[in-house]
């Protein structure tokens, strides 16, 4: 599974924008008409202007069809590592993926069928537009695929919905994170839907594993959340770390998840890991070994 990261931002297609600000000046001179007839005459307005006109929200995607979304932009982020941006049917439409879920991508490559999960960062407050952020490897194929495509010609076909978790708010005291390399995209899904939400008081523990300092994908961005939000705490680990670097080295160990993590007799506490498989196998042994419970744990 090939995974990937973005932040947040808002693009519009197409004519719709100037569409929705006719909408807008409507119904702000509706309002207006109606505060006068309320405030001025002393009664209240009837008929039409009596109430603004609803914003209908489209959402673009479908958990048993595949359909099909243009790719509008590529970035290059590092020597591997993409951010492909992909519109949706209109500049007011919205993805429609729960927190914590993800989509499956889908493309006939070499005559055979493909498929592949991935985790937009982007949210439902970006309207017109998701992104994706994936790595791509050498032999990967959809990554490969997916690299190839050129913007504003290629599509490709997209289903969702998918997956086990959902978050909801306050569902649990802690949540504790292992992220390895690209498996940050889910983490910072829900990561960023619990801090932009003031009433959410779950506290959030990440350990972030990468091989070189240059691997840490949104790093800024991270250590920024990290400084306004004193719920959200960091220990990233590096297996070839540089000169003076003061967090994990090596691999992740039960030493740093006893550390960094709450005990596993906290009440209401989920562990949710995403990383390469042999580093989620190894992270599934040493919760069991610090005696973290089955119930407890979840890989995306």
């Amino acid at each position: 599974r090939d995974l990937q990261y973005v932040p947040g931002t808002r693009v519009l297609f197409g004519s719709m924008e100037s569409y929705s600000e006719i909408a807008l000046g409507a119904a702000v001179a509706l309002a207006a008409a109606a505060l006068v007839a309320k405030f001025i005459m002393g009664k209240k307005p009837d008929g039409p202007t009596a109430s603004t006109p609803s914003v209908r929200v489209t959402t673009s995607i479908d958990p048993k069809e595949y359909r099909s979304f243009r790719l509008v932009e590529k970035i290059i982020i590092s020597h591997n590592t993409r951010l492909f941006r992909f519109a949706l049917p209109s500049s007011d439409a919205i993805l429609g993926l729960p927190i914590g879920q993800h989509i499956s991508l889908k493309a006939v490559i070499d005559g055979k069928e493909v498929m592949r999960s991935y985790t937009p960062v982007s949210s439902d407050d970006d309207k017109g537009h998701f992104d994706l952020i994936i790595k791509v490897y050498e032999k990967g194929v959809m990554s490969q695929y997916v690299d190839n495509m050129k913007p504003g010609v290629d599509s490709i076909d997209v289903r969702g919905p998918k997956g086990a978790f959902v978050y909801q708010p306050n569902m649990c005291s802690t949540i504790a994170m292992l992220a390895g390399g690209t498996g940050i995209t889910p983490m910072l899904q829900v990561v960023r839907a619990i801090l932009k939400n003031k009433s959410d008081r779950t506290q959030i523990r990440l350990i972030f594993a990468n091989v070189n300092s240059d691997d840490i994908l949104l790093w800024d961005d991270i250590n920024k959340l990290v400084a306004q939000h004193p719920q959200f705490q960091v220990y990233y680990v590096l297996n070839n770390p540089p000169e003076g670097w003061s967090q994990g080295v090596g691999f992740v160990s039960q030493e740093m998840i006893q550390k960094h993590f709450p005990a596993p007799s906290e009440e209401n506490l989920r562990v949710v890991m995403c990383g390469p498989p042999m580093m989620n196998t190894a992270m599934k042994g040493h919760l069991q070994a610090l005696g973290y419970q089955p119930e407890q744990i979840f890989q995306f």
